[in-house]
């Protein structure tokens, strides 16, 4: 069976755009493994720290590696995304091979979507992965599925999937397993 790592954006628990993960990996029951990245303790990058890398990032690249493909779930901060998800994203795609710096990265051949939940900026926030990933040298896949957080999910902290989401979603979830068979 294949694997999908998912990356949750957000490092809050119960954040709006794990419990939109949950739904997707409903999605992906019996088709497919899921797990979640554990990157919290990931360091900001600082080049000069490269030489001995972090175990937190080692632990990050082998769970990149070990996956089949890449599944982000994005919060929308100012209208681009989490600094702390590009920051992962920038360990990812480093060189595994320092003495060869435009070498094999963690994330480098993956297939990759993304997913949000926000009130607004997804059109932004899709654009900016759009071009990041290729750059990365990701394959990106499938349309983005844009959710948005019902007003009483402020208070309550459970957030309400629609239908449509639902199903696209699925259909998400349909185009990464396809991409990755």
């Amino acid at each position: 069976m294949k694997t999908i790592l998912f990356i949750d954006g957000s490092l809050r628990k119960g954040s709006f755009n794990h419990q939109l993960a949950e739904v997707a990996r409903q999605a992906l029951d019996g088709k497919a493994t899921v797990s979640y990245l554990d990157w919290a303790q990931v360091p900001i990058f600082n080049q000069d720290m490269e030489s001995h890398t972090p175990e937190s990032v080692v632990n990050v690249r082998e769970a990149i590696q070990a996956a089949d493909a890449v599944w982000i779930f994005s919060p929308v901060y100012n209208f681009s995304i989490p600094g702390s998800v590009k920051n992962l994203l920038d360990w990812s795609s480093r060189a595994l091979d320092l003495s060869d710096p435009s070498g094999p990265s963690a994330i480098g051949g993956k297939v990759v979507t993304v997913s949000s939940v926000a009130n607004g900026g997804h059109e932004q926030v899709f654009a900016i992965y759009k071009e990041l990933l290729p750059f990365i040298r990701t394959t990106v896949v499938g349309e983005f599925t844009k959710a948005t957080v019902n007003p009483e999910a402020w208070a309550t902290g459970i957030l309400e999937v629609s239908e449509e989401t639902k199903a696209q979603l699925l259909a998400q979830s349909e185009a990464l397993l396809a991409a990755i068979q």
